[in-house]
């Protein structure tokens, strides 16, 4: 146990976060906003459900017609009109059986239509069990009676409202109606007449739309690998056309980057004109002319200025000079350099070898001219060539907004992973993508997904990036001087010493380690769900409990629980490895183990300073699967079965420990402090003053202090009698 949970005992406070997204469109044009007349009667404009009224709205009537949509889509976009015209007709209808001539519809037969924006509230929309658009459902009661799904015709829909109404009112409802077109503000003679005694046919129609057949058309001539996609599509009413996402248009390059093969000395003017006022990608220096490592590095930056000729501007600042920039620039120490391309700008913090610039600055390239397109091939030939691609998944409906945020994520990934985007529907399949946008890493073909689905989450920028950095690094990485602080800080790191040298036991090592790895994640995977179905299941039984004592307030706040676990939240299990030869004297210091007695793996946790090199038998922990996960599964127990050993001194994990105590707690550590402090000085005070109270005392009690004096009355003692 850490030495400040015993001195801290007494404090601990637990912080829950809850996430709910529901942002609001702006370009919703589905329903009117103002009234509008059929059949020269008034209708006003159509409820539209929020999280917020749900509950209410959903309970307020016996019959709820819903239209699940996205204003971007299509074919929800075609079905507008349909529906809009259909809320119209039976709104201003009158009930025929009713025998009263002011009767009302809506409140004749308790029914009511309704529409849900499944872009700005996707979660309630995932609630509901919606996975395609436009779905139009009917509820009973607050409970689903009938679902259609696609962009059906008017009859369609009659049939089902129309069973609904006679249900309610039973022989209120004519043999048969005339149904208005699409769009039309009134009912004649040549609308469609509808015979309600046949039966309800929710499937597809036989026959797709003309608009449909041609969408379908001219997505298969501009795009032929998407031909079984769009007819798809269209049987089950989604709307496919050929799309090119809308990406943010920057201004070309006006020449050749670097046409010199050199390091152009920056100003603050000209690195306005030339960096921060352009899209054209810079790699610069900030440095001064005394520091010793800047003088140590100018030799390879020449070089880099050189190899980048044509390819990659760079770039160098003097700081003595320009101070100024410097300070604009954040620089915080010398050598600083950064990689700007417009306003974003990103730091390198690997090592300053040249070999080190020219691989960075060459993945800088490549990444700073935008998230590619591809299609399965090119991704599987991409798949050869790199470890980490992140994988962004985009359909027709997906907004320009979408991917400006795509746009800003590029630069954070440079020497780290590479990023692409597909539409390519058999990439949909091998994923299992449903919907989109949807973001995914792959890592030596094994996906992990990123979790949030709402649109907020997946704009969100900063969120995004902390997930890949938690999951930009390969399955088994090698452990290397550039890499070594982000693979062992934060993380419990399962690392294999193993010997380059020994072809076939390095290759075995390996393949166990991987195995090790992919085995872990999954056993992961399995309890993070685990647990986020018991949290479902919780909230269901507060549901349930609610419902049971008909406690609607209990009942709102159970429903409106947030699931929200995210594993990149939690400490997480690396594997890596690291070549014993080269690395032989930090293993030898760190860990005490010697690479001549043949390949080990330890299980290191850098941020308490400990490790574990045994199994529960006491032997030594080898390259192999079975020996990883027994011991892993009790080292990563709270607490760990397995004693750990420190991989600093006693003395040195004493001032360790305080010293993260104030990193991790410091109000709660400086409350500590001035309070030991405060007792510490209550004490003190507490003592002197009675010590100066004593002191007195003790020398009136003093019989033979010579400075004692006789009593006033000739010598008489206190009681009359004469002292000798």
């Amino acid at each position: 146990m850490r030495w400040h949970n015993l001195s801290l005992f007494f404090g601990a406070a637990s912080l829950a976060v809850t996430v709910a997204a529901s942002p609001a469109t702006d370009n919703d044009d589905d329903a009117p906003r103002e009234n509008t007349y059929f059949n020269q009667k008034k209708v006003p404009p159509m409820l539209e459900l929020t999280p917020d009224n749900w509950e209410k709205e959903a309970n307020a009537s016996k019959w709820l017609m819903v239209k699940h949509y996205s204003p971007w889509c299509p074919h929800c976009i075609d079905f507008a009109p349909t529906y809009q015209t259909l809320y119209e007709f039976y709104y201003t209808s009158k009930p025929e059986g009713a025998g009263n001539e002011d009767a009302d519809f809506t409140n004749f037969y308790d029914f009511r239509f309704a529409t849900l924006n499944c872009i700005a509230y996707y979660d309630l929309c995932s609630d509901h069990g919606i996975s395609s658009y436009p779905t139009t459902t009917l509820y009973k009661d607050g409970q689903v009676a009938e679902t259609v799904k696609g962009g059906k015709k008017m009859e369609v829909l009659s049939k089902v409202i129309e069973n609904a109404l006679e249900s309610t009112k039973p022989g209120t409802r004519p043999a048969s109606i005339k149904l208005p077109e699409p769009g039309a503000k009134e009912t004649t003679e040549d609308g469609a007449k509808v015979d309600l005694s046949a039966p309800t046919a929710n499937e597809p129609e036989k026959e797709k739309p003309a608009l449909e057949k041609t969408a379908t058309t001219e997505a298969a001539k501009a795009d032929p690998s998407a031909d079984a996609k769009a007819e798809v599509d269209a049987k089950k009413g989604f709307y496919t056309v050929p799309f090119q996402p809308p990406t943010h248009q920057t201004p070309k390059q006006s020449k050749t980057p670097n046409p010199a093969g050199s390091s152009v000395p920056l100003t603050h003017e000209s690195f306005q004109s030339l960096v921060t006022m352009t899209q054209d990608p810079w790699f610069v220096k900030f440095y001064a002319p005394w520091c010793h490592h800047c003088q140590a590095m100018a030799a390879n930056w020449e070089q880099l200025a050189r190899e980048m000729k044509g390819k990659l501007n760079i770039g160098e600042v003097n700081c003595d000079q320009e101070s100024r920039l410097c300070k604009d620039a954040r620089v915080q120490g010398y050598p600083s350099i950064v990689f700007f391309k417009g306003g974003e700008r990103v730091e390198y913090e690997g090592l300053r070898g040249l070999g080190d610039f020219i691989q960075y600055a060459e993945k800088a390239v490549d990444i700073a001219s935008g998230v590619p397109e591809v299609d399965a091939a090119a991704f599987e030939a991409l798949e050869k060539k790199e470890e980490v691609i992140f994988v962004y998944f985009y359909d027709h409906a997906t907004t320009s907004e979408d991917f400006i945020s795509l746009e800003r994520l590029p630069l954070s990934l440079i020497g780290h992973a590479k990023l692409v985007k597909t539409r390519d529907p058999k990439l949909y399949e091998r994923f299992k993508i449903s919907t989109w946008p949807r973001m995914l890493v792959s890592r030596e073909g094994r996906p992990t997904y990123y979790t949030p689905l709402t649109p907020a989450a997946m704009r969100d920028t900063p969120q995004i990036l902390k997930w890949m950095k938690s999951v930009w690094l390969p399955i088994v990485p090698e452990m290397t001087a550039a890499n070594a602080r982000e693979i062992m800080d934060h993380r419990m790191v399962v690392l294999a010493i193993l010997n380059r040298e020994d072809q076939e036991g390095f290759t075995r090592a390996q393949r166990e380690m991987r195995s090790a790895a992919n085995e872990w994640m999954d056993k992961q995977i399995q309890l993070f769900q685990l647990e986020r179905q018991e949290l479902r299941d919780a909230k269901q039984l507060r549901i349930e409990e609610a419902e049971d004592r008909g406690d609607n307030r209990a009942l709102r706040a159970a429903k409106h629980i947030r699931i929200t676990m995210d594993m990149a939240d939690r400490k997480q299990v690396t594997f890596a490895w690291v070549d014993g030869v080269f690395w032989q004297r930090w293993i030898k210091t760190t860990y005490g183990i010697d690479i001549k007695g043949g390949e080990r793996v330890i299980i290191n946790d850098e941020d308490n300073r400990r490790y574990w090199d045994q199994t529960s038998t006491g032997n030594n922990i080898v390259p192999s699967r079975t020996s990883i996960l027994e011991t892993l599964t009790k080292v990563t127990a709270n607490p760990p079965k397995l004693q750990p050993k420190l991989t600093i001194s006693s003395i040195e994990k004493i001032f360790f420990d305080i010293k993260m105590t104030f990193k991790e707690h410091p109000y709660l550590s400086a409350g500590c402090v001035l309070g030991m402090a405060f007792t510490l000085f209550s004490v003190l005070k507490g003592r002197i003053r009675r010590g100066a109270l004593g002191g007195a005392f003790r020398l009136a009690e003093d019989g033979n202090s010579k400075e004692h004096k006789a009593p006033l009355l000739g010598g008489l003692g206190v009681n009359g009698a004469k002292n000798d």
